[in-house]
């Protein structure tokens, strides 16, 4: 065999949702793009702010030598300034440009948390259902990802939590606003789950960290604020990207920021320094760290994903679909009529409608749709979502 084994099994292990991919380009060559109604990926197609580009070109052509090459591991220290100046105000803690990494993305920065955390079988504890990659990034690190269930809502279940808490946790990874769901955790609950980790972490004898995924922060509906983890529990650290609040996925620009008063805070600043570099990373990129210094607190129109969001859930709920109204991020995860949500996905298909099936983010019964998509896609759509709905009722 050519490929690692264990890479072999994990194409295996995903290899339905491939399927669906290849099926989906298919579909879209035999019937032309237009004609296929694609909610599977989470790419923002709301632009980014029109301070951007006025940014953009001005740093581009400001110029100067050295200005595109190395800088020190954790980002330019102007911008993770900049960044901790304006994390104090949102999160209410005194933060410094030390207590920031800038890294590649949300991914970057949990890949690089995760290689200065876990010891081999150090075990990353995160509620269901969740962003399919934790699994892989846990165990690109020598750790691995257990699973808790949430409440139909998909609310903490804190009972769940400690119970699934062990000597071997050395993480609990929470997503808020959350990756399918769109849910936010309340702040009662994460005051909750702080108290519930700083005396497991007491009992067991070493620290349970919390880590918190945020690229979608500032994706919130209905004037719903997300709170912090860090009034929560002090042994914490946020992972947070521009990819989603200002349009720039493709750019893999985002931050660690360390809760100041963390009882190892250097220690864990100096190790993740270190390990952005040798995990290839090296440093987050120059050009858009130099940009998103000067848009602090600039967000896309969220509006549009507001409207969006509109247009899906009452569209559904007329189909008679069954879902919790999303509060935050641009996705939906309607229950599927049927236990078999990729029986249900497939009939979608049919329809030429693409969604991805909740079996793969831990929540089987379900399925996710991504609203970040043109108006028309969702308009045209709901036919084939309401056809597919009465042929399973």
């Amino acid at each position: 065999m050519t490929i690692a084994k264990k890479i072999d099994a994990f194409i295996e292990k995903s290899s339905w949702i491939r399927k669906m991919f290849e099926e989906g380009a298919r579909l879209k060559a035999e019937h032309g793009p237009e004609n296929v109604y694609d909610f599977s990926l989470g790419n923002p197609n709301v632009p980014p702010p029109e301070k951007f580009q006025d940014v953009l070109k001005s740093v581009i052509d400001s110029g100067g030598p050295g200005v595109h090459g190395y800088m020190p591991n954790p980002g330019y220290p102007f911008v993770r300034e900049a960044l901790a100046d304006h994390l104090s105000r949102e999160h209410d803690v005194p933060l410094t440009g030390d207590d920031m990494i800038m890294t590649c993305g949300a991914a970057g920065a949990l890949n690089t948390i995760f290689k200065a955390l876990l010891d081999p079988e150090d075990e990353v504890l995160t509620p269901t259902p969740f962003f399919v990659e934790y699994t892989f990034y846990a165990d690109n690190h020598g750790g691995s990802l257990r699973t808790v269930p949430t409440h139909p809502d998909f609310s903490l279940d804190l009972d769940a939590i400690a119970g699934a808490l062990t000597p071997k946790t050395k993480i609990v990874l929470i997503n808020s606003p959350n990756n399918p769901t769109g849910q936010i955790y309340p702040a009662k609950d994460l005051k909750a789950l702080g108290e519930l980790l700083e005396s497991k972490s007491k009992e067991i004898g070493r620290t349970i960290y919390l880590v918190s995924d945020e690229p979608y922060r500032k994706i919130v509906y209905d004037d719903v604020e997300v709170p912090t983890i860090f009034s929560a529990y002090p042994e914490s650290i946020i992972a947070a990207s521009y990819s989603k609040d200002i349009s720039l996925a493709g750019e893999r620009l985002g931050y660690i920021a360390i809760h100041p008063e963390a009882s190892q805070k250097s220690e864990l600043a100096s190790a993740m320094a270190l390990t952005n570099r040798i995990l290839g990373f090296v440093n987050a990129p120059a050009l858009m760290q130099r940009v998103v210094a000067q848009l602090q607190g600039v967000t896309v129109d969220v509006g549009e994903y507001a409207r969006k969001r509109k247009l899906l859930c009452e569209g559904l709920a007329e189909c008679g679909y069954d879902f919790e109204w999303p509060p935050g991020a641009f996705y939906l995860f309607p229950r599927t009529p049927i236990p078999d949500d990729v029986e249900f996905v497939r009939a979608l298909q049919n329809e030429l409608i693409l969604v991805v099936p909740g079996s793969g983010f831990g929540g089987p019964g379900h399925f996710r749709i991504s609203y970040c998509v043109d108006d028309a896609t969702i308009v045209n759509a709901m036919p084939g979502f309401k056809k597919v709905m009465a042929q399973f009722k």
